[in-house]
């Protein structure tokens, strides 16, 4: 029992991201001298198109970080949101290599962050490191699949319903979402007033409230019932490649 109770503290001691408290112990003694935490506020930008990529950054707790493809016109399209399930910047790749996206805080908080270079070196000493980010890789992967084929063919209530739920599951907050008219628009690709008059049907059905800077949950089922599959879609398969991962419940030990 003391074994078991030391092996918890020892993950719980981890900064609060589910793929670095999947690690298992030895692979996690080869990041830990040289992973730091920091506090974030949110639209920080930690990468534009082009930009080497130096750092790996893991969204902590309620930190969430956005993947933004900069268009023609001069507006920015989310792709995908990532939180304490995953890590964004140089996650397989060899040495540095320029970021393709914007890359920015989409609510602040705590983020670990370790320099690629001392990432590689400890793949390099460890097979089954190297594998967990690879899984990894393949979730983001399958996650951007699943988006791009959501943008193609599920209305915009579906979508807006979708990234609610995507946010409160990554935020661990099932009541509110940090979320603007702007910023929801910025994720569905639309204009400010569109997104406007589809968080107003969602208010005069029950659904969910707004106030200043944020979304109120008010009825979780009718919201679900509201959404897309996709975000099922993903989940099922972070269940089936790096199970414990993604934040529907506290993530297993694998520390041994």
């Amino acid at each position: 029992m003391d074994a078991r109770i030391s092996k918890t503290s020892e993950i719980e001691s981890r900064p609060a991201n589910n793929l670095l408290r999947r690690l298992n112990a030895a692979d996690y003694a080869l990041l830990a001298p040289h992973v730091a935490v920091d506090d974030v506020g949110a639209s920080h930008l930690l990468y534009n198109p082009g930009d080497d990529v130096q750092v790996v950054h893991f969204p902590c707790g309620p930190s969430l970080a956005t993947f933004l493809v900069p268009n023609e016109d001069g507006r920015d399209v989310e792709t995908i949101l990532v939180g304490r399930e995953g890590a964004v910047g140089g996650i397989v790749s060899e040495g540095f290599l320029p970021a393709y996206t914007r890359i920015c805080v989409k609510f602040g908080g705590p983020f670990a962050r370790i320099h690629v270079g001392r990432l590689e070196a400890a793949k390099a000493r460890s097979p089954s490191l190297r594998n967990i980010f690879a899984r990894y890789a393949d979730c983001m992967l399958a996650q951007i699949f699943q988006s791009t084929a959501c943008n193609a063919i599920h209305s915009i209530e579906q979508r807006t319903a979708k990234w609610i739920i995507a946010a409160m599951e990554r935020t661990g907050d099932e009541r509110s979402v940090p979320l603007t008219h702007e910023q929801l628009a910025t994720l569905l690709g639309v204009g400010r007033s569109y997104a406007s008059r589809v968080l107003q049907s969602f208010k005069a059905e029950g659904v969910l409230d707004t106030r200043r800077g944020s979304i109120l949950v008010r009825n979780h089922d009718g919201l679900r019932l509201r959404a897309c599959l996709c975000n099922d879609a993903v989940k099922l398969h972070f269940e089936e490649v790096l199970r414990g991962v993604y934040p529907t419940e506290e993530p297993e030990s694998h520390a041994s």
